[in-house]
């Protein structure tokens, strides 16, 4: 049985190019075909696949796309406010779907496309690619194996630069992204959830728009994204997490930072100095773990490898008929979560969380 498949990108932007570039590094994916509505996105679209050897066909329109190609798969990286309607043209087209995170930026819209996808047969898998970095895959192995003991606390840092520009600049406006908890934090959610392998009871958070884009002005309108938070998270296990984000941080010395405490020790990732650290309770000093990543991986773009390895699983799901590794339902908590967030900053109260399995 031939291995290989045909894949459209709906959306060029700069995702859609780090898309791109995993395709050609995973053997059978083709890339046959890419739409996007912007002249200049497609521009450097087309200059890239020339360099990669790709030859894809471009279109200003996904109708016509879908049109003029038989697909098997499409990677959505069109901007968040456009997953809702996006999918639901590619699920009429019968193929797989990869859709970016956030799956939505409204959790009525999230829970409504769950529900389609509940009765959809093809594979559809949400982006939230953060569990495929190569380091933090093998600090969940590890603990989940249970080696810091019965975890009770988890905490992920994460320490940036600010929101890049965009097409448009519809990542400075809420309504166009859920929120910062939502369109960023939502890989973080997920992987406090994969971690802990349990579900979230409250979150409360506190945070604020204190430094980024206040000079920014588009159609006389100043951004209202937050740049900084802190999310306490209660798990129905009793495990406290908590996410501490801030996005003027450039300068720090690891972006992301994730922590998990028990009754045998401590255990530590961080990205980009790819090390698992664990600390045992005994003061007998810490083994520090490297974890590599395959350079070429690490160059085709900015998730530590981690978008080269999803897609990898992607394609193997697709040839083998296997369930997604993360679903609609991941895609829909990891919005809940971060819309209670938000909330808990606007109203600052906690929200309580009743997710049902």
């Amino acid at each position: 049985m031939s291995r290989q498949r045909n894949y459209a990108i709906i959306g060029c932007g700069m995702m859609g190019r780090e898309h791109m570039r995993n395709i050609a590094l995973v053997p059978d994916a083709q890339l046959v075909a890419i739409a996007d509505p912007d002249a200049g996105s497609r521009e450097e679209a087309a200059a890239l696949a020339a360099e990669l050897g790709q030859t894809p066909a471009l279109y200003d329109d996904a109708a016509r796309l879908y049109a003029a190609h038989p697909l098997d798969a499409v990677i959505i990286a069109s901007p968040n406010f456009t997953h809702f309607q996006v999918v639901q043209q590619a699920m009429a087209q019968g193929v797989a779907i990869l859709v970016e995170k956030p799956f939505c930026t409204k959790v009525d819209d999230a829970r409504a496309l769950e529900a389609m996808i509940a009765d959809y047969d093809p594979l559809v898998w949400v982006g939230l690619e953060y569990r495929y970095m190569p380091p933090v895959a093998r600090f969940a192995e590890r603990a989940q194996a249970g080696e810091a003991g019965d975890i009770r606390m988890l905490s992920i840092r994460e320490h940036r630069f600010p929101f890049l520009e965009k097409v448009g600049d519809w990542n400075r406006f809420n309504r166009n992204t859920g929120g910062t908890l939502v369109e960023k934090c939502c890989h973080f959610f997920d992987l406090m959830r994969h971690i802990l392998r349990d579900e979230p009871v409250r979150i409360f958070a506190s945070g604020g728009q204190d430094v980024n884009h206040l000079d920014e002005r588009y159609d006389g309108e100043t951004p209202d994204i937050i740049d900084n938070a802190y999310v306490l998270v209660d798990f129905a296990g009793g495990v406290r997490a908590v996410l501490d984000l801030c996005m003027f941080a450039e300068g720090a010395e690891q972006q992301e930072e994730i922590c998990v405490v028990g009754n045998k020790g401590r255990l530590d990732v961080a990205i980009p100095a790819a090390t698992v650290t664990f600390a045992p309770r005994d003061k007998s000093g810490a083994q520090v773990e490297h974890v590599e990543t395959p350079a070429d991986a690490l160059a085709a773009g900015d998730h530590h490898g981690a978008t080269y390895f999803q897609l990898r699983d992607f394609h193997e799901a697709l040839v083998k008929g296997l369930p997604p590794k993360l679903s609609a339902r991941d895609g829909t908590r990891s919005v809940e979560m971060g819309a209670a967030a938000q909330q808990s900053i606007a109203t600052g109260l906690p929200v309580t969380l009743n997710f049902v399995s």
